[in-house]
């Protein structure tokens, strides 16, 4: 038997893990809980810390303390050990943050981020966000590259969520669509009708070299800093793909390396 308030609770972090800010209205409609419950939560979260109600942007954030969440858990997939180095080489040359990410039953979660070493970034904090699979670049990037059995596991969890953010999956023909745009194009994007609107996130898949899908790779930046989104995906998703395939190399050797 679950403790409703404290799943309700969870569900919220979850939810503004997704933003740097939100507001009640937002979390109202995300979440489908009452105001009044949202108001109570949120409140509780802040008397211990885990919130921040900023009057300056009218919303709320995490605090610094939710990083505290995790302390207790230490395992660091080798790809993430791998990937490290190409994603800050990419942000030091391009300023941009990259994130590396992996799937959690059906969403990504973002593992290690540049967001520290980028001056430019959209958002203040990238790590432990979980982001859905279908709309986030991040999340497409590697749903769109499992293979066809696991990829339909996948999309049958999916059809059964409350998220709006995975309604496609309840549309098989539109979602075959995406998935086959997504592999002809070799990268993903976040959907246009997701917030953050005034930013985008191109990403990649990561094999390990088996050949088997086993992280997302993605650059985020403002879509104000380039005349049409279309140059900003011909610029850095042939970059993203080198990095990608570098990593693979890399991790291959850390795997051999384990063995010897």
């Amino acid at each position: 038997m679950s403790i409703r308030s404290i799943e309700r609770g969870l569900r919220v972090l979850q939810e503004m893990n997704l933003q740097p800010y939100t507001s009640i209205a937002h979390l109202h409609e995300r979440t489908g809980l009452p105001k009044p419950t949202l108001v109570r939560i949120l409140r509780t979260l802040e008397l211990a810390g885990y919130v921040e109600n900023d009057p300056r942007v009218g919303g709320y954030q995490l605090s610094a303390l939710v990083a505290s969440l995790s302390s207790g858990y230490h395992k660091e997939p080798m790809v993430v050990e791998a990937g490290r180095p190409w994603a800050v080489a990419v942000t030091r040359k391009h300023q941009w943050p990259v994130s590396i990410a992996l799937l959690d039953r059906d969403a990504v979660v973002v593992r290690m981020s540049t967001v520290p070493d980028s001056s430019v970034s959209p958002f203040h904090k990238t790590v432990n966000m979980r982001l859905p699979l279908i709309t986030r670049g991040l999340g497409l990037a590697y749903l769109a590259f499992t293979p066809e059995e696991e990829l339909e596991l996948i999309i049958r969890m999916l059809r059964t969520s409350g998220d709006p953010e995975n309604e496609l999956a309840r549309h098989p023909d539109k979602i075959s669509r995406l998935v086959a745009m997504t592999r002809m194009r070799g990268y993903a994007t976040r959907a246009a009708h997701v917030e953050p609107r005034n930013s985008d996130t191109i990403a990649v898949p990561v094999f390990n070299d088996g050949g088997r899908v086993v992280a997302s790779l993605g650059l985020t930046y403002f879509r104000s800093a380039f005349a049409s989104q279309q140059e900003a995906h011909e610029r850095y998703s042939a970059v993203l793909k080198t990095a990608s395939e570098e990593i693979t190399r890399d991790l291959a050797r850390l795997n051999r390396s384990t063995l010897a």
